[in-house]
């Protein structure tokens, strides 16, 4: 393999910056090989489906980005670098829109989400779109996650299966793993992000819900929404983070959030890690992977880092016991809104309009559509039960939890094996970023996960480009 076909398959952004610089490849012979890939790797050879669809405009916007750089015209961090983007995020340049429902296959938007233009105007390279979970993994409590009826089955890379509440970011992750793209963006709502990344072994940086702007994404829940990213290294997320992140008054959540300012770390040495045991470490679920997890801590610690063992949630026994109409109530609220304002793509204008849809389509949905049917059922946002709930969700998950647990430990961030504060981060809205930490004996990927305050995205991005460079080890697919 070339210098260029590695930097290519396994690089960082900045590797391949620094390819484009030298003139050792060009934006335009960049989008090629990813384009050649895709076509080996997604669509044949081991078929992973990570790419559902190729943008028809890739190869003109490379061939004008070599054109500016050849006169010195950079526009930003990201000139030349192709990025992928989940299917629920809209753009404007011809590629549908599905959400991985076929009910959308037709769905063409006639503008790009904030997130979109963003990239853009940093220069980016829009490549494609990726797969994902129908409706972001609410269309059936038995659907596993690397399914969808407009999309098909997704597959790992690293040859285990993405089951059911792995997460919808499923292509993106997939795709990032198997060097499809240097990054990719993906959402997530309550694990979809850092599930994913850890069951792919790749670097997942879920922010802050309301520090990205949700305008232009098909929502889920948008009180906990979050776009995010997936990469190859904590550097590259923290980039693309800076980059998407910010205020934007199509979506007003952004005008409110503050990001706590943070230094870089340059070691562990004397950072106060704060381990959540009681009912998430200690879950049954993790027994297997106890081990690793307790070698990554030993290795921190080694290292310097505090751990503080247990640092537990005040609330963690609640927080999974918790039974919350927040998903269906305003799953069905914003969806229905998100249809009337995009003129009812593929001719559906409500949730109930889309359920009657899959009735008549029933092999679209072999796995049912039992959490549409719930959704469909609530009675809105003025529901004193939704308000209820809501109000518990946030009490349970910051005061009472990870705000908690960190202040009593006096920690800077928790750390856990794999997703296992999903449920929790999701309801509080706190920035998460996975981590790969290598694999079991039987090859199964394993990774860890940072979790900060709301807010304190900047800070769980320093922290983990310093525990990166200690425990960090990515399996790379041999395909």
């Amino acid at each position: 393999m070339s210098d260029v076909d590695h930097a290519l398959q396994q690089g960082s952004i900045a590797d391949l910056r620094a390819t484009l610089l030298k003139r050792a490849v060009s934006a335009t012979e960049m989008v090629e090989w990813y384009l050649r890939r895709i076509g080996t790797v997604s669509e044949r050879g081991p078929a992973l489906n990570a790419v559902r669809i190729v943008s028809p405009d890739a190869r003109d916007i490379a061939a004008r980005a070599d054109a500016a750089a050849a006169a010195g015209r950079v526009r930003g961090p990201l000139h030349g670098i192709p990025v992928l983007v989940k299917d629920n995020f809209l753009s404007g340049d011809g590629m549908t829109a599905t959400a991985g429902a076929a009910a959308f296959a037709s769905f063409r938007p006639r503008r790009d989400a904030s997130i979109v233009r963003r990239l853009r105007q940093a220069g980016a390279i829009i490549l494609g779109k990726t797969n994902m979970t129908e409706l972001a993994d609410y269309v059936s409590d038995a659907m596993p996650s690397e399914f969808s009826g407009g999309g098909g089955v997704v597959r790992n890379p690293l040859g285990v299966a993405y089951g059911r509440g792995q997460g919808s970011s499923v292509g993106s992750a997939a795709a990032v793993a198997a060097g499809l793209a240097p990054v990719a963006l993906g959402t997530e709502t309550q694990n979809s992000i850092q599930a994913p990344a850890v069951h792919t072994s790749i670097v997942g940086f879920k922010p802050s819900a309301g520090v990205v702007s949700r305008a232009g994404v098909v929502p889920l829940v948008p009180s906990q929404d979050s776009p995010g990213v997936l990469a190859r290294s904590v550097e590259d997320a923290a980039l693309v983070f800076s980059v998407v992140a910010g205020a934007d008054c199509a979506d007003t959540s952004t005008l409110e959030a503050l990001l706590a300012p943070a230094a870089p770390l340059d070691h562990v040495r004397g950072l106060r890690l704060g381990v959540p045991r009681r009912a998430m470490a200690a879950r049954p679920e993790f027994e297997g992977v106890m081990a690793l997890f307790q070698d990554v801590l030993a290795e921190l610690s080694r290292a310097g880092a505090v751990i503080v063992d247990p640092c537990d949630l005040p609330s963690a026994e609640q927080l999974q016991d918790v039974r919350s109409s927040v998903f269906r109530t305003e799953f069905k609220a914003a969806l229905d809104a998100f249809l009337e304002d995009h003129d009812a793509p593929g001719g559906i204008r409500s949730l109930a309009e889309l359920i009657r849809w899959n009735d008549t389509h029933p092999d679209r949905i072999p796995y049912g559509q039992s959490l549409l049917i719930a959704a469909n059922e609530t009675g809105g946002l003025d529901e004193p039960q939704y308000r209820q709930d809501r109000a518990r969700d946030i009490v349970l998950s910051r005061a009472a939890g990870i705000d908690a647990a960190l202040s009593a430990g006096a920690a800077e961030a928790l750390v856990l094996p794999m997703s296992a504060a999903a449920k929790c981060t999701g309801k509080a809205g706190a920035p998460v970023l996975a981590l790969p930490a290598g694999a079991s004996s039987s090859g199964a990927p394993f990774g860890i996960t940072l979790v900060g305050r709301r807010g304190d995205d900047l800070r769980v991005l320093a922290i983990g480009k310093a525990i990166e460079r200690v425990v960090g080890h990515r399996i790379v697919p041999q395909l």
